[in-house]
């Protein structure tokens, strides 16, 4: 009896142990403040946008130039201090916000009619079959500056997890450019 009562308390135990260590062990990628323009951000091609400045952040705070394109003057939030962490979670919070940004496309695909399109705030005739290929192409974009500066991160890398987690993002970089070929011609 003393067994099977010791035996219960230690997988009991186990039991609290194993869902107590994932939530320790999570880290989140992104910052407080980021959450909350992220959460605003709405509609397909604002949340690409806020996403992919997330990444520029990310590549800013490891020192890597991927020559982000010159903010235009309006106001996008406050983004709050820099994200923090070692180069090893920077380069894994990269691959996630990336497959974030490709999820959000996907499924966007998957129901169209599911699209945020604010009233007021958009030109005439900015729909779905306008924001949507917009979106993409800015992820494109953005996909063709991350691609060079994750292969030279790779060749400087001696971490076999950080090699993994940049070869996997530039996986992600080479679809979503590829993706532009099933794409409309840009609209003039």
């Amino acid at each position: 009896m003393r067994i099977k009562v010791i035996g219960i308390i230690a997988g009991a135990l186990f039991l609290v142990g194993i869902s107590i260590f994932p939530a320790a062990a999570q880290r989140d990628y992104f910052t407080p403040e980021e959450i909350e323009i992220i959460r605003d951000a709405q509609q397909i091609d604002e949340r690409i946008a806020v996403l992919v400045k997330a990444i520029d952040r990310r590549f800013e705070v490891m020192n890597v130039n991927v020559s982000p394109p010159k903010e235009a003057k309006k106001k996008s939030g406050d983004w709050g201090p820099m994200p923090a962490g070692t180069k090893s979670e920077l380069i894994r919070d990269i691959r996630r916000i990336m497959q974030k940004a490709i999820d959000d496309i996907d499924n966007l695909a998957e129901r169209p009619n599911s699209a945020v399109i604010e009233e007021g705030s958009r030109k005439k005739g900015e729909t779905m079959s306008k924001l949507f290929p917009k979106a993409v192409r800015e992820l494109a974009a953005a996909a063709t500056r991350y691609r060079p500066a994750l292969a030279a991160e790779i060749d400087r890398s001696t971490s076999p997890d950080d090699i993994a987690q940049m070869s996997a993002t530039i996986e992600m970089c080479d679809e979503v450019i590829a993706s532009l070929t099933k794409l409309p011609p840009p609209s003039k």
